[in-house]
C-alpha cells in the first residue's frame, strides 16, 4: 500500500490525500471541512462517479439499483451494514439507474440490483443479485 493515499470527499466530490497510516482516523475533506467516512453508502450521479471508481486510490463497490426494485430494497440494510464493516478501507457506493440511466447503459446492467468493484478506475469484479451482509462482505473482500 502506498504511504498516501488520495481518497475522494462523499459530499464535494474532492480529492484529499491521506496518509494510509491515518486511514482509520477517519478525517475530514481539506475543501468542505466535511467528514471523508461516515459509515455509509455515498450516493453517485454523473457528475461525481467518475471522480469516485477513477481517482480515488480505495477499491469502491457501486450498487447499481432502483428504487421500484423489490430485491434493491432489501438489500439496502445489508448494503449500509457492510459500509459500516469496509470503511475506511473500501468505499461503498450507491447509483440510482433511474436517475442516471446513461451510467447504467455505459457499464451494461442489465439486471439490478448488480454490484461492481472499481479499483483504479477499471472494473474488477461483478455481481447481480441481492445478498445478505455476511456473503456481501465476503464477496467484497474476495476481490480486492
Amino acid at each position: 500500500m502506498p504511504e498516501t493515499l488520495i481518497v475522494i470527499c462523499p459530499h464535494c466530490a474532492s480529492p484529499n490525500r491521506v496518509a494510509a497510516a491515518r486511514l482509520g482516523d477517519r478525517g475530514n475533506c481539506g475543501k468542505c471541512k466535511q467528514a471523508l467516512f461516515e459509515g455509509h453508502p455515498v450516493e453517485l450521479n454523473a457528475a461525481n462517479f467518475d471522480a469516485h471508481t477513477g481517482r480515488s486510490d480505495l477499491p469502491v463497490v457501486v450498487d447499481f439499483w432502483a428504487p421500484w426494485c423489490g430485491p434493491c430494497r432489501g438489500m439496502a440494510p445489508a448494503f449500509e451494514q457492510a459500509a459500516l464493516d469496509l470503511e475506511p478501507n473500501i468505499r461503498l457506493a450507491k447509483l440510482n439507474t433511474e436517475n442516471e440511466p446513461e451510467l447504467a447503459a455505459r457499464f451494461a446492467i442489465r439486471s439490478i440490483p448488480t454490484l461492481a468493484i472499481f479499483q483504479g478506475g477499471r472494473e474488477v469484479a461483478r455481481q447481480s443479485g441481492a445478498m445478505d451482509a455476511g456473503s456481501l462482505t465476503r464477496w467484497i473482500r474476495s476481490h480486492v
